[in-house]
């Protein structure tokens, strides 16, 4: 007998087995969806209903925000990783189906991990909150979803407020999205209303996933994180073929092989199972200690019987801001490498590469899908390895053309070239999308206005307006959403996407503290406003750095010319106050005396600048 034939009776016989044995789930059985929303619309919410209505946890190990597993996740009362969970579910017509169902955030930073949620399941379940309506965020994932052919299941939250309008968030869902609001659900996440109409729906409306247990293994990295314990815990989507325990599986991007030591899924405890399916949701461990090891998107196959071509994985994610990181303490460079490695392996969208300052020392240059991206970092840097670290102040990447044809990527503004060699500059826009209500168009208008932006559209949904504005990513870098925020009492919603370059007009703006210029204070800007922001910054700068015992000048430089200054005053030592009488040449001795010393200490001393200060001082607008 042929090896090609004792190879199909092993599969075969395996097949036999895994169905008599009821190891393998019947495909028409699964679900695999995700939840997505504007943020706070209660996606979450709605997924502890979800499993305390399956059964997943018990009533004592319930607890609010169940799939977020981070502290920062609890305490901010956002999502910021994807989190996925398997629920069993006895239907209406008596069958059990097995939902996985995904978790994904709501903020705009976190637009990535949305995208790789969706591209590895075939339905999801579109929430908008029954008291706010449509929101730019819920377009922008709602797109997603199409993008990916989804079939979408519409739900409204929070229908027990007595703000809730349902009929009118209907129509909006109707002529903002084009989505029929027939079937549309009402629950709420609060009470549990309308959840187990909500799972009749997936089981009903949503399509059950494709694939060949014949066929050689292939599964989807759907994401990775480190444990200090297990080392990298993978979390895969099967498509075709069965991973079990003791395989030897292959990357298919890097040709390394493993062997499975562990196999499970998430209910939402970690629950070892034999095997997963095609079809199926759960993690593997392999032993794997190197971060670098695991690409999100990347294809596992059997090592011994691959498949032919790779899945297409996920697009690569795009760096929108940037920011240098330090280290307090030189010796823990290499202790924040690794913390940045580890990080990168739980959150792909992470890009860093070396760096070193002449003010600072060693240290990283970053990459970030936004501010709240940023600042979360940031923070799990200091709460999960325990780091002590100095970041810059956040800055966009610019495309610089010299004199002598080359073309360079500006990610750092101290490292901008001499201006005499710049032909021209481009800097990143973004096509804003912002939904207001009607009486705060004009100062939203007005704000997108002050900060270069071009009107593209402006469209009306009852009492709200949907603007769309051109404007240049440094432009809302800083403080954008905040003011946006703040103008609008709160109602205003805000979305962004990458629509290219345009040329622009910038200088380079040094910040120089006591004569010495401070490269994580220089940032670049438009020239016709570059005289006021050095203005405003050392104006700035003058209340958050704390006074010294000598005179500090505050300087912002545009070249070698000084277009603006601030002098923070000395703190003052009374040296004459021994001297209770006597002739007036004694006090004059002695404040000679103290002249002359802080003179020195300008020359000698060292300006400490707070943390604060960093990004404090580049925040654009009113404080």
């Amino acid at each position: 007998m042929s090896i090609v034939w004792v190879r199909v009776l092993l599969i075969t016989t395996e097949y036999f087995l895994i169905k008599v044995m009821g190891k393998m789930t019947d495909l028409s059985l699964i679900r695999n969806f995700a939840i997505v929303a504007h943020i706070d619309h209660g996606k979450s919410t709605i997924a502890d209903r979800m499993i305390e209505f399956c059964g997943g946890l018990q009533q004592r190990e319930m607890t609010e925000q169940v799939l977020d597993s981070m502290d920062i996740e609890r305490e901010r009362g956002i999502t910021i990783k994807a989190q996925t969970v398997r629920l069993n579910y006895k239907a209406n017509d008596g069958k059990t189906y097995q939902l996985n169902m995904i978790d994904t955030p709501g903020h705009v930073d976190f637009t990535y991990e949305v995208s790789r949620s969706l591209a590895s399941c075939e339905g999801t379940i579109l929430v908008v909150d029954a008291t706010q309506g449509v929101e730019a965020q819920t377009l922008a994932n709602v797109y997603l979803a199409l993008d990916s052919d989804h079939e979408i299941i519409t739900a409204l939250n929070k229908i027990d407020l007595p703000s809730a309008d349902v009929a009118r968030v209907k129509q909006q869902i109707e002529d903002v999205i084009g989505l029929d609001t027939t079937d549309a659900v009402e629950v709420s996440g609060k009470t549990g209303a309308g959840i187990p109409a909500l799972l009749e729906q997936v089981v009903e409306k949503l399509p059950a996933p494709s694939g060949d247990i014949n066929a050689p293994t292939k599964a989807l990295l759907i994401d990775s994180w480190y444990d200090s314990y297990l080392g990298v815990i993978i979390l895969v989507r099967v498509k075709d073929g069965v991973l079990r325990k003791k395989q030897n599986i292959r990357m298919m991007s890097s040709g390394l092989d493993y062997t499975i030591d562990r196999i499970g899924i998430f209910t939402p405890k970690m629950t070892d199972t034999e095997q997963l399916s095609a079809g199926e949701v759960g993690f593997i461990t392999a032993s794997i200690k190197s971060v670098e090891d695991c690409q999100i998107g990347d294809t596992i196959t059997d090592n011994k019987n691959p498949c032919d071509t790779a899945l297409a994985g996920f697009k690569p994610s795009i760096s929108v801001v940037f920011c240098s990181i330090f280290p307090v303490d030189s010796s823990q460079y290499n202790a924040l490498k690794d913390a940045l490695a580890k990080l990168k392996l739980n959150d792909a969208s992470i890009n860093y590469q070396p760096e070193n300052s002449q003010a600072l020392g060693l240290g990283f240059r970053c990459g970030f899908l936004g501010l709240l991206h940023m600042e979360i970092i940031q923070e799990r840097i200091g709460r999960e390895f325990d780091l002590d670290i100095i970041t810059t102040a956040p800055s966009v990447a610019y495309n610089i053309y010299l004199s002598n044809g080359t073309e360079m990527v500006l990610h750092n503004p101290a490292d901008m070239p001499d201006p005499s060699t710049i032909k021209s500059i481009e800097e990143p826009m973004v096509r804003a999308t912002i939904m207001v209500p009607d009486e705060y168009l004009g100062s939203i208008l007005k704000l997108c206005t002050e900060r270069r932006g071009e009107q593209e559209d402006l469209t009306y949904v009852g009492n709200r307006a949907m603007v769309v504005y051109k404007i240049p990513l440094s432009e809302i870098v800083f403080d954008f959403y905040d003011r946006l925020k703040s103008i609008s009492s709160g109602y205003a919603s805000f979305n962004y996407e990458l629509i290219g370059y345009a040329p622009a007009d910038l200088v380079k703006v040094q910040i120089l503290i006591n004569e010495e210029p401070v490269d994580a204070l220089a940032f670049l800007c438009n020239r016709g406003e570059a005289e006021a922001r050095g203005r405003q910054i050392c104006e700035r700068l003058k209340d958050l750095i704390p006074r010294h015992l000598f005179k500090i000048p505050l300087q912002a430089a545009i070249g070698g010319r000084i277009v603006a200054r601030e002098t923070i005053s000395p703190m003052r030592k009374d040296v004459t106050a021994k001297c209770y009488g006597g002739d007036v040449t004694r006090k004059r001795k002695l404040l000679d005396n103290q002249k002359k010393g802080k003179q020195r200490m300008r020359q000698f001393g060292k300006v400490e600048v707070p943390q604060s200060a960093f990004i404090e001082a580049l925040r654009i607008g009113d404080k």
